[in-house]
């Protein structure tokens, strides 16, 4: 197939994109500037990069011309709702130019649940409509009324890699600088998953598209240890042997404040109808390798 990777650029999309081209599909990665060196990153990858500025329709809307499948790994901070809808918008009007569907593989996160009150949660959950990004979820279902051939991703909370905008890359960067604060309630806990165990589902689920159209899917590892425990193991692996401050998630941002509850999901409906299964267990296996990796992946100081 050939697919268009909307965020291709951005952690997660540089890892899914590279994996659905080792796949064998034709991936083109959306990239605001070709010549950039993340759109190089891409080629090197096999993935090829088309530029595009997601806010701005025209000058994307040419690429889904041949293009069998869109994955969105993009959440335009700018305008997050109207976005995706244009998105849904354009991939409706390409339908209707060429008679052909395009399948959306359109990704959300757990943090998106809020408060529930639940032990566990899986794909049934209903959000509650007060977290500061449920919007997310009225997309969700704004899609499922579309008519649009779709699949729902929920990722846990990711680490691996270059970890660029993941929760560790804060925690390893605070704790380089002598200063770790953690945000929010210290007994919280969320579930988390490898950037590269996230972007095998996406190669599933586009093994196959037609058998999970409609279908949601929460992806992360079991297991269930509290934010703070992972942050301690991730500073004391970035060499910080002092205190974590600690502080108010309001004083943490708008992510911070949406992800301060339990946030623990179940993957049990992944491992069935995808055969999906994390080869990662968990951060704390090997913190100092995602510390090295995290370190590694960080532009050079030109001072």
């Amino acid at each position: 197939m050939q697919i268009l990777v909307i965020g291709a650029t951005g952690y997660a999309g540089r890892r899914v994109s590279a994996a659905l081209a080792r796949a064998g599909h034709t991936v083109l990665g959306l990239a605001r500037d070709t010549s950039a060196p993340a759109a190089h990153a891409l080629t090197a990858d096999e993935v090829t990069p088309v530029e595009g500025d997601f806010g701005k329709p025209e000058s994307w809307r040419d690429h889904l011309d041949g293009t069998d499948a869109v994955v969105h790994l993009l959440m335009d901070l700018s305008d997050p709702i109207g976005g995706d809808q244009r998105l849904f918008a354009e991939l409706r009007a390409a339908q209707e130019r060429d008679g052909r569907s395009r399948h959306l593989v359109f990704t959300t996160g757990i943090s998106s649940y809020g408060r529930t009150g639940l032990p566990l949660m899986d794909e049934n959950t209903p959000g509650n409509p007060e977290s500061p990004i449920g919007f997310r979820f009225a997309l969700e279902r704004e899609l499922a009324a579309s008519g649009l051939a779709h699949t729902v991703v929920r990722p846990g909370f990711m680490y691996g890699g270059p970890a660029t905008t993941s929760m560790t890359a804060q925690w390893f960067a605070a704790a380089e600088a002598g200063t770790p604060v953690f945000y929010g309630d210290p007994a919280k806990r969320w579930s988390w998953v490898h950037v590269d165990d996230l972007a095998e589902a996406y190669v599933r689920i586009l093994d196959n598209p037609a058998a999970v159209d409609g279908e949601t899917f929460v992806i992360a590892d079991d297991q269930r240890l509290s934010a703070l425990d992972m942050q301690r193991t991730a500073v004391r692996a970035a060499g910080h042997t002092g205190e974590i401050a600690l502080e108010s998630a309001e004083a943490g941002g708008m992510m911070q404040l949406a992800a301060d509850q339990d946030e623990l999901v179940t993957s049990a409906k992944a491992h069935r109808l995808l055969g999906w299964t994390p080869r990662h267990t968990s951060f704390t296996d090997a913190p100092t390798r995602h510390y090295l990796a995290w370190k590694a992946a960080r532009p050079v100081s030109t001072r």
